[in-house]
């Protein structure tokens, strides 16, 4: 018997299910700022249950916005049809978080919009 696998799972059965969460934000813009909240939206996921999936966080770690925002986009999109759901955050729907959006509904996922109010209110 591996003690080492079965150790492994044996940790995972602490945790529930938890579903995938597309993080959608803006990136554009204040992008330092951008990231930072988006940070905080991702932690938000993990205090009400579900798995971020935060590509804006990921994607500029080797990708450039400026030439491939096309490319990034159709992978966001990508790995949004493994979501769950898809939680929009802020006050303001980006344009790019607009086509998110209306991904997310045609493909009939829920969306859930979380305000900074909610947010205040976090563990």
């Amino acid at each position: 018997m591996d003690m080492t696998a079965y150790q492994a799972i044996r940790e995972t059965e602490k945790f529930s299910f938890r579903p995938v969460i597309y993080v959608c934000s803006p990136f554009s813009g204040d992008i330092e700022g951008n990231l930072e909240r988006a940070r905080r939206y991702s932690r938000f996921v993990v205090d009400e249950g579900g798995i971020p999936l935060t590509p804006h966080l990921y994607f500029p770690q080797f990708m450039q916005e400026e030439t491939e925002r096309d490319l990034a986009m159709f992978m966001d999109l990508a790995l949004l049809s493994k979501c769950a759901e898809l939680w929009a955050f802020g006050d303001v729907i980006s344009p790019g978080m607009q086509v998110e959006i209306d991904r997310a509904q045609h493909k009939g996922m829920p969306v859930r919009f979380v305000m900074k109010e909610e947010l205040k209110c976090t563990k």
